[in-house]
């Protein structure tokens, strides 16, 4: 593990999956980072092992925070993979203030993830943003004000919610904190 804190066994699947999620060659990503091509092809096969500035470079060049290409340690060996712990989720930093992002997925490597999102009293998205993605989240606590390309809605525990690549924003309009399992595809994280 690299200093204590990296799996390295799902760090290059991840970063593969993040670079191919932003529609990124090997050859664009490795000139962003000012590396070669087989550094970064080794680094996603998990045969080379990248230091902390490197890791900084790659989630600066990928738009993720440093702490999602760290996990909170290995799984054991029957159930990496398949099972992620409460106490070992990864941290998902959307650069948002006021929400907190754990994956739920193993890594990254699916057609999708997986992420339990809370949003703090007063937290919101603005402007609105669209990705290239498909999107649906349930309402697990609290409540959540959503628009989706024109429309709004005030969603509330047990509530669903579908985005296809339209321009969305959130808002916590209350003074509690919301919760939410959102699902993604591809991973944008």
């Amino acid at each position: 593990m690299l200093h204590g804190q990296t799996d390295l066994n799902t760090l290059g699947a991840d970063i593969r999956a993040l670079r191919k999620a932003r529609g990124l060659t090997l050859a664009e990503l490795a000139q962003t980072l000012g590396r070669s091509v087989g550094w970064l092809s080794q680094v996603e096969r998990d045969m080379s092992e990248p230091g902390i500035n490197d890791l900084r470079d790659l989630a600066r060049a990928l738009d993720v925070s440093i702490s999602s290409l760290f996990g909170s340690g290995p799984a054991p060996a029957d159930e990496a993979g398949y099972v992620v712990r409460k106490n070992s989720r990864r941290p998902i930093g959307s650069r948002e203030a006021g929400l907190v992002e754990e994956l739920l997925s193993p890594d990254l490597t699916d057609d999708f993830e997986m992420l339990h999102s809370t949003f703090e009293p007063g937290a919101k998205l603005n402007p609105a943003v669209s990705r290239p993605t498909q999107e649906v989240g349930y309402i697990l606590s609290g409540q959540l004000k959503l628009w989706i390309g024109d429309a709004d809605y005030l969603l509330a525990p047990g509530d669903s919610f579908r985005i296809k690549g339209e321009f969305f924003r959130w808002e916590n309009p209350t003074d509690k904190p919301c919760q939410v399992i959102w699902v993604i595809a591809p991973p944008v994280y």
